[in-house]
């Protein structure tokens, strides 16, 4: 018997940065959201149910300074056609992984080669009937070349939300990364990083504070490996590996978030990204590892937003956006 499994973990799968965070806000409330439905038309990048008449002509642009100088962007823009079809969204991902230095099994060099990968989106949303719930999808094409291989590869995002209005409260359930590649890089055909998420958001009732908790790649049980690097020994020599409990595990799926002022036009983001603090975190030493914050400031037509995510004691990274009114 064979049993096909999907994960996002240990460089299992291919296409990657499809997972990447899209914009300095999603990097602020920790990561990944996918409750927000509102003026940010990046959202509908990670949760296509998300997308809205108010993201009519809205473009944004993000660009990420990555860690080990990779650097990426993403665009999105929306459309909408009338108040009857609702609002077409588009959107495109792209990482450059910088240049490298070449050599044959010998050791003797051949010159320099790059890496970078694209993909291009498109995606919609409607009501469920007259009910609370909105159902999304995008569809993607993806590009991708490493050094002198390419690959091509096709995948979809479905998303479904629930908007209660009177509790300004909503809930989602995303499946994303459903696809396929096209064409291979050496014959061998590789999964995509398939994921399941669930999230919930809700504004606090007189408080200017919007929290969410979202759960990342529920189709991946457990998530955690032991991390050799935390392996101790007794004085007999006796090696003990890492073992992380049930707690643990759900733990590291985990995202929390809040956004301070979410509807006005200066807001503040804060986050903690639960694996993300727990995996690269150093034993017996602070390093803050999993936290994030940002800001957003809007003049006239523009939004700028700006985001700071901690990683690890030697590696941060910055995240900018901008988006432009087009009206």
């Amino acid at each position: 018997m064979v049993t096909l499994s999907y994960s996002q973990v240990g460089g299992e799968t291919t296409y990657q940065f499809l997972n990447l965070i899209s914009s300095p806000r999603q990097a602020a409330l920790g990561g990944k959201v996918f409750t927000n439905v509102d003026y940010d038309v990046t959202q509908g990048l990670f949760n296509p149910a998300t997308i809205n008449v108010e993201m009519d002509n809205q473009l944004a642009i993000n660009y990420t300074s990555y860690l080990g100088g990779i650097s990426y962007g993403t665009a999105s823009y929306a459309y909408t056609v009338d108040r009857r079809t609702q609002t077409f969204h588009t959107g495109i991902i792209y990482i450059n992984y910088g240049s490298f230095d070449g050599y044959d099994e010998a050791g003797n060099a051949t010159g320099t080669f790059t890496g970078n990968e694209t993909a291009l989106s498109m995606g919609y949303a409607t009501q469920v009937g007259y009910s609370d719930f909105y159902f999304g999808g995008n569809i993607k094409l993806i590009t991708s070349k490493l050094e002198q291989y390419n690959s091509f590869g096709a995948a979809v995002d479905l998303g479904l939300i629930y908007i209660n209005e009177n509790l300004d409260f909503n809930a989602a359930l995303v499946v994303r990364n459903l696809g396929t590649q096209i064409t291979t890089y050496a014959g061998l055909n590789e999964p995509l990083p398939f994921e399941v998420a669930f999230g919930m958001s809700q504004r606090v009732e007189n408080v200017p504070i919007r929290w969410h908790v979202t759960l990342e790649n529920l189709q991946e049980w457990p998530i955690s490996r032991p991390n050799p690097a935390r392996t101790t020994s007794d004085l007999s020599g006796n090696q003990t590996n890492e073992k992380v409990g049930l707690l643990g595990q759900v733990i590291r799926h985990t995202i929390l978030g809040a956004e301070l002022f979410p509807e006005g036009g200066f807001n503040i983001r804060l986050g903690y990204n639960f694996r993300r603090g727990e995996e690269l975190r150093i034993i017996d030493q602070r390093n803050f590892s999993g936290l994030s914050a940002g800001i957003s400031i809007k003049m006239n037509k523009m939004r700028f937003s700006y985001t700071h995510a901690k990683f690890t004691s030697a590696a941060n990274s910055n995240f900018f956006g901008l988006q432009i009114d087009l009206q």
